[in-house]
């Protein structure tokens, strides 16, 4: 967000969404920042944001845990539930304090995705391997207990949970009994906090009021690590219509693209697919509420931020000054006028900003 300079530009930003109805963002805390000390919160940033999105007319959901922990905690800490429960509350408690909006919250998001990264693969905190299984638990007692404290200082509050949609495609040597495990796993996240799995740690149906599943091009690869092509030329993937339609079928709520995109000029290829797969979804009886764009203001590369991905609505020059992608923008208001003009339920276009 420092590196987009949205923290201090949230007023443009927004202001630049309005002009292409859009009027519902993702936003996020940074709970290293906002936590001062164990127990003790400054949500002062935090409430600028939430102050320019009133002016505007934007309605926010909020991820508490998307950009990492304060120092000294982990999903594995023993004291990581009780510092996230604490947040959770204080968070619920200033919001209800100083906004008239609803509040839509992400406890923690992409479990999934988080756990293989800190827990297999070492690429961030605990920076651990062959520990995915053991970060993912840790992760679900917390938003489980997490939402408890949610709900406690705000009952009305809606939990969203976000993850990946994935689809990983075997070869001969896979029977189809191995590849359903294998792309079973991606649920295991929802499934805990549903109670579905590991009831021990208190889940519950009742926790998930909205489900969001991200989806990029590179969702969908072969049993070898190596993702599918796209554009695609041998038709091998799975059409997102119909991962949609599992996951809906799966725990029957109401569900959105909860992060999309690409970059260059396979922006606007890629943004029609989307729309097209939604709308034949929707078609189908699947109860799609929206699509999230990310990034709304380009972004930097994760690992050079030097390098910017190319990828946003709106580009960024050396000052930070927001240079509208015309295509890009041409085609999302296509999007918006073929969810309209089919009487369709979703007529909005999520957006999310992160670093």
């Amino acid at each position: 967000m420092k590196e987009t300079q949205h923290d201090l530009r949230a007023a443009e930003d927004y202001d630049m969404l309005s002009s292409i109805g859009i009027k519902t963002v993702r936003e996020g805390i940074c709970w290293s920042e906002v936590e001062t000390s164990p127990g003790f919160f400054d949500f002062s940033e935090v409430y600028n944001r939430m102050q320019t999105a009133e002016e505007y007319g934007i309605q926010q959901i909020w991820d508490l845990i998307h950009f990492g922990y304060p120092d000294g905690i982990y999903p594995t800490h023993p004291n990581f539930c009780e510092r996230f429960a604490a947040l959770c509350h204080a968070f619920a408690v200033f919001y209800s304090e100083n906004s008239t909006q609803e509040l839509y919250v992400v406890p923690i998001n992409e479990i999934s995705f988080l756990s293989w990264h800190s827990g297999d693969v070492r690429g961030t905190v605990p920076f651990a391997v062959n520990s995915g299984w053991d970060i993912k638990y840790h992760l679900c007692k917390a938003a489980i207990i997490g939402i408890k404290a949610l709900k406690e200082a705000d009952p009305d509050c809606v939990i969203i949970l976000v993850e990946p949609l994935i689809k990983i495609h075997g070869n001969l040597q896979e029977n189809a009994e191995q590849m359903h495990e294998l792309n079973e796993h991606q649920f295991q996240a929802m499934d805990i906090i549903a109670g579905r799995m590991c009831p021990e740690l208190g889940g519950s149906e009742e926790f998930l009021d909205i489900l969001g599943f991200n989806y990029y091009w590179n969702c969908q690869w072969n049993i070898d690590d190596t993702p599918l092509e796209w554009p695609e030329t041998l038709k091998r993937r799975t059409p997102l219509a119909d991962l949609l339609q599992m996951a809906y079928k799966r725990y029957e709520k109401p569900i959105f693209i909860s992060e999309t995109e690409h970059f260059g000029s396979g922006r606007v290829e890629w943004i029609d697919e989307i729309t097209q797969e939604c709308l034949t979804a929707k078609k189908r009886g699947v109860d799609l509420n929206g699509i999230c764009i990310y990034p709304v203001t380009d972004r930097p590369d994760w690992d050079d931020l030097s390098r910017f991905s190319n990828c946003g609505i709106w580009d960024l020059d050396i000052d930070g000054n927001r240079l509208p992608n015309i295509p890009y923008i041409n085609a999302l208001e296509r999007a918006q006028a073929e969810f309209t003009n089919t009487n369709k339920i979703l007529d909005f276009v999520l957006n999310f900003f992160k670093n």
